[in-house]
Formats: structure tokens, sequence, C-alpha cells
């Protein structure tokens, strides 16, 4: 594979969705869909009548015929269904979740793969989050049964994917260590995930992804080198700037007056270090302009990783009215990102955009009933009995107590989950009239999207970020990967 200059970020649930990788593919760059939920994201748009029947399209391609058809007898609903009727709730992923739920794992990643890759022969990625671990190894498998030529990871260390890769390849037993709070020296607890059992006849091996490792330091790179089971072919390198899960800061946590974590010089990734790598790595995080991918290519880096200017542009998944808002935000001078401490789940820092209808209001987030029925960002922690519990802190905060969970990491926190399949344009209703509220998340240089936006105030897209960013940038980078 040709190693891209420009990589589009993995972002959000369903914003890089399959028609924004399509599209910046086909400029003969990296194209990446996100990975999340997209159970969640496949099923709900079949509850909302898959318009445009594209869905049905990738479910046709489908290897396994009579899993795919399961899938479509179980969500479709001819025409969508009613605006107050609410999606059906799933079951959330476990150590044992139920065939259903691994089927559809299977069949979501395969189907949004296969649509960023139809129409044209170059390379498409995926962008997945380590600390979802649970639906991992079928995810992955979906992906590669549709030629995906790229896994990216970041938001924790993943140093079991590379082997995972390799036995997923040739439709062998795979598994991945899960992370449990409490668990006692020598307990380990591991998801697993054997494609046989879901093969309805013989199969030829999968071409085997690169795989490109998201990284905030070089020391994160050096370990992930030396003690990944794998090969590892690169690293994208995000810096505390970049939208989504930051990394929090080295050392004691110190905030600013309005309370957003400082990073300092322990922070900086030394490039020195990670060129002697010897690995291809871009560079991420407030690197979408012609500068900035000029100053990575100077500084070493195969190119760059950018996200915000994709995330808003005509192509990306984010519903009209956030992405529209946004825009004249941007337009007028007046957009604002809060790198927020305490929103996400998982107690990384978590970049939220200033949008109005959104949980970036604080009133509108006191009003949200706590919610946790989603369950990607759920820790796993050990229970009294030694069994695999589950607890979110930001469910309702007597429940996360009672689980051995302190009170005050419930405070501030927002139910990331719902959010975001809310912003990718698939709200959950309840009770028939509650309808969830979004987020937004966004690099800090959300205002310098200026650069892209139109005089006659027309939408632009991927090719038009793509174009704008390779201005003076050397046309052939030249290097393969291995």
């Amino acid at each position: 594979m040709k190693l891209p200059q420009i990589i589009q970020g993995g972002m959000g649930v369903g914003i890089s969705n399959w028609r924004l990788a399509n599209a910046v593919s086909r400029q003969g760059q990296l194209g990446v869909v996100s990975g999340t939920a997209l159970d969640q994201i496949l099923a709900r748009r079949l509850q909302d009548g898959d318009p445009g029947g594209h869905m049905r399209r990738g479910l046709d391609r489908f290897p396994m015929r009579a899993m795919a058809e399961r899938i479509w007898q179980r969500y479709y609903i001819p025409g969508g269904k009613p605006e107050r009727q609410p999606y059906v709730e799933l079951p959330t992923h476990a150590l044992d979740s139920p065939r259903e739920l691994v089927e559809l794992c299977i069949v979501a990643n395969f189907v949004e793969v296969f649509l960023a890759r139809e129409g044209h022969a170059h390379p498409v990625g995926i962008n997945y989050l380590e600390k979802i671990q649970l639906p991992h190894l079928p995810s992955i498998y979906g992906s590669m049964l549709a030629g995906v030529a790229v896994v990216a990871m970041g938001a924790g260390i993943p140093l079991k994917i590379p082997n995972a890769l390799d036995l997923l390849a040739n439709h062998q037993v795979a598994t991945y260590p899960l992370h449990v709070t409490g668990a006692r020296p020598g307990e380990e607890f591991v998801t697993r995930f054997d494609p046989a059992l879901y093969l309805e006849g013989p199969m030829a091996a999968l071409a085997r992804p690169s795989f490109l490792a998201i990284i905030s330091s070089d020391v994160l790179g050096l370990t992930m080198q030396r003690k990944a089971n794998g090969r590892v072919d690169g690293f994208i390198v995000e810096g505390p700037t970049a939208g989504g899960h930051n990394a929090p800061p080295r050392g004691k946590l110190q905030l600013t007056e309005s309370g957003e974590p400082i990073y300092g010089d322990r922070d900086r990734v030394d490039l020195v270090k990670l060129r002697a790598l010897g690995l291809p790595f871009w560079l991420a995080g407030g690197y979408g302009s012609p500068d900035k991918l000029a100053e990575a290519l100077a500084l070493g880096a195969t190119g760059v990783q950018v996200g915000t200017a994709f995330a808003l542009c005509a192509e990306s998944g984010m519903r009209a009215d956030f992405r529209a808002t946004l825009l004249r935000h941007v337009a007028a001078g007046e957009a604002r990102v809060y790198t927020d401490p305490l929103a996400s789940p998982t107690g990384f820092p978590f970049k939220v955009a200033g949008v109005e209808g959104s949980l970036s209001d604080p009133e509108l987030y006191a009003t949200r009933p706590r919610i946790c029925d989603l369950g990607y960002l759920r820790e796993a922690y050990r229970t009294d009995s030694g069994a695999v519990g589950w607890r979110c802190p930001a469910e309702p905060a007597n429940v996360y107590v009672s689980k051995g969970g302190a009170v005050d990491d419930t405070v501030g926190r927002k139910c990331i989950c719902n959010a975001l399949i809310a912003t990718a344009g698939h709200p959950q209703i309840r009770a028939g009239k509650y309808l969830e509220p979004g987020v937004v998340t966004s690099g800090d240089d959300l205002p310098s999207l200026r650069q892209f936006l139109h005089a006659d105030g027309s939408d632009y897209t991927a090719a038009d970020v793509v174009a704008r960013l390779l201005v003076g940038a050397s046309p052939d980078n030249s290097r393969t990967s291995t």
C-alpha cells in the first residue's frame, strides 16, 4: 500500500461514516470509518427505513447470507419507524455477548467498510478505541471480511491487536485481554472470538490489514514496538489539541482558571526518538493546514491525520443542524472548544464544542436523566465473588456507588455514548417524548476551518479539504508499507 500524506480521522460515532471515508479515499488519501458503536448505527439506520437503500446493498454483499438476512428481518422497518417510537434496545456487550449482538457487530463493520470501498480502488481504514474492548474481535473480523486495509487504534495501549489480526486473517480463534478494575494478581479476564462459529462455509484466508497504533508519546511508541505481540506498521501521534478523547497530562493534574487540563513539556513527543523507531508516523492535532502538513513532512513524518476539517465537510455524518451551527460559529469567529476533564466516563479529558441544543449547555446537561443503557464506556470491575461487574460514572450516582464506585467520580460525567449517537442523527427517544441530546467533539483548531469556507456560503467537501491541504506538498510520498 502506498502510504498516504493525509489520513482522515476516524471520528466520533458515525461522523467518520462510509460516505466520508469513500470521498477521501477517492482522492488517493486514506479514508477512515469510525468503528465505534457500528452495531447501534446499523440497527438504527435500518429502523429509520434504510434511506437510499445503502444498508441493503451492503448486506447483499455480506458472505454469510443467512446472517445478513436475520439482521434485515430483525431491524428493518419499511418507511422508517414512527417519529416518537424508540429504537430497539440492543443487549449490552459482555464477556458472553448473545449471538445476535455478535452477528450484528460483524455485519455492521462489514457494511461500513464495504460501502467506504465501493466504487474505487484505493485503501480504506477503520478506527477503534482500545478502551471499548468487548466488541474488538468480531468488529475487526467484520471489517476484514470487507477488505479493510488499515486498522488504527488508540485511547489505550493495544499491545494485543497485532496478533489478533494475524489469527483472524486465517479465521482462527482470537482472544483479547479485558482490563478489570480490582483484579487480583494472577487473575486474567479475556474476550474470545471463534470465526468458525459464524462461518456458513469454507472461506479463503483474508488479507491482514496494516496496524497503526495511535499514541501520545514516544515512550508509548517504543512500548508498542518492543512489546506488541505482532507487527506494528506505524504510528499516528495525537497531541492534546486533537478532538475527542485526549491522553491525560503527565504528572499531577493541573487546571486552568476555566477548568481545562494544562499540558506541558512532558506531554510533547520527542520526534527524534520516534524517528529512531524506523516506522512511518503521522502527526495529528492541529495539523489541518498546508503549512502544518509541510512542517510535519519536514520533521520526518509521513504525513498528517486531520479530523476537524473533515468532520464539518458535506460528506460528514454529523447531523445537519449541529454542522450548520458550527460552521456559522466558525464564519463569525465565535467557535469555541472546551477540554472537559470530567465529561467522559473514561476519565480521559474530552473536547466539547459549544453548540446550542447540545450537552455543552450546562442547563441541558442538568435536565438529562442519568441513564446508561448502551454501555460502551462502562468500566469492568471485580465483584466480591470474583465475577466481572459493570459500572459507569454517568449512570445514576446511587447505582454507581452501590457497585463500589466513588460518588465524586460521578460529578460532571456525561453519557457520551447516547450523545454521540444522537449527534450522528439517531437520537433515542424515551417515553415517547424525551429526545436524547447530542454532544459535539472537535479539535482546538476549529476556528481555522474558515480557510475551507466558500464565499458563497455553499458546503465545502472532502475533496476541497484534500486539495487545500496538499497545496505545495510533494505530489508523491514514494514510501510504501511492508
